[in-house]
């Protein structure tokens, strides 16, 4: 029960993230990858509405994968939290990459 907790939390924090950019009124566009200048963007706005949506889903998406957590925390029910999360974080690259950058890059 725990560790879908603890879990849940991170799906939680991407969620409110995704919020926070969805409403945030600053011109500065939403980062994706960890440590690095975000490329200019040509809508701003339309950049983080974007960003929003992906990390809102990605956020319930993790949520989700978490769930045979609260029934097998120690056997098969770990595989599927760990490799969904892998698969999860590729595809929101991918995502990222081939759509959202692909059309909001200056």
């Amino acid at each position: 029960m725990l560790a879908f907790i603890i879990w849940a939390l991170m799906g939680v924090a991407f969620i409110v993230l995704g919020i926070y950019a969805l409403f945030a009124k600053s011109a500065r566009p939403l980062g994706f990858w960890s440590n690095a200048k975000t490329l200019p963007m040509k809508d701003v706005k339309g950049y983080n509405r974007a960003m929003s949506i992906l990390y809102i889903v990605l956020g319930m998406l993790f949520i989700l994968i978490g769930l045979p957590l609260l029934f097998d925390a120690k056997g098969a029910g770990l595989i599927i939290p760990i490799l969904g999360a892998m698969f999860l974080s590729i595809g929101s690259m991918v995502v990222y990459v081939t759509v959202i950058e692909k059309k909001y890059k200056a």
